[in-house]
């Protein structure tokens, strides 16, 4: 490495010693239930010592393209309708098209996702791997649920985390004919926490394998 390059090489190595670790969870909500959802996954990033999470819906994303460009991990959640991510869901991927892909903004960051629909399965793997493949065309790293299928035998119950047997992401399932305060299952809701306590640890790790080889930047 040139003389002119060590100042600048010294500046981002740093910078990557004094990062805060940061998660955020994007989200849309049609009737509540994905917000009951996405503020279980909030928590659990946030219950993570070191790690402060943010939680964005879509409507106010304008607000806030600037701050997804310094946080470490971006969780994705919408609902599933008929088959897919919901429409303002859709319209915030859609964007990003213009706002991140072209200057690779979340290039390198940690992601994930979460979903919810009325039926018991209700096509929600398909959005799960619609909120993947989206994280892969941005160039983002996907971080799976990592829990075994919970409700597969005998002796397992309707109590059980990952109730739905869901590996890509954190799945749920509220009836339709409720709120969103009763329809929200304490299941549904301690797995989506675990995902984003997950997906924070995770950044924390990969946080600090970044501050050793900027350590070791700094002695090149």
């Amino acid at each position: 490495m040139g003389p002119s390059a060590m100042p600048a090489a010294n500046q981002i190595a740093r910078k990557e010693m004094t990062h805060a670790v940061c998660v955020a969870v994007v989200y849309h909500s049609g009737f509540g239930h994905t917000r009951r959802q996405a503020e279980a996954v909030h928590a659990g990033a946030g219950s993570v010592m070191g790690v402060r999470s943010t939680l964005i819906p879509v409507e106010d994303i304008n607000a806030h393209w600037r701050q997804l460009e310094s946080v470490d991990a971006i969780i994705f959640g919408a609902p599933t309708y008929m088959g897919s991510a919901s429409a303002p869901f859709k319209a915030f991927m859609d964007a990003s098209a213009q706002t991140v892909l072209p200057r690779s903004a979340w290039k390198d960051k940690l992601a994930a996702g979460f979903t919810n629909a009325a039926s018991r399965s209700g096509d929600k793997l398909n959005t799960l791997q619609q909120l993947a493949i989206f994280a892969a065309q941005l160039g983002m790293h996907w971080i799976n649920l990592g829990l075994p299928p919970g409700h597969d035998n005998s002796t397992s119950s309707e109590e059980s985390m990952n109730r739905h047997g869901y590996f890509l992401g954190a799945a749920a399932q509220s009836d339709a004919d409720v709120g969103a305060d009763v329809g929200a299952t304490a299941a549904d809701l301690k797995t989506s926490a675990y995902l984003g306590a997950r997906v924070a640890r995770v950044a924390l790790q990969l946080s600090a394998g970044r501050a050793e080889l900027a350590k070791a930047a700094l002695t090149v």
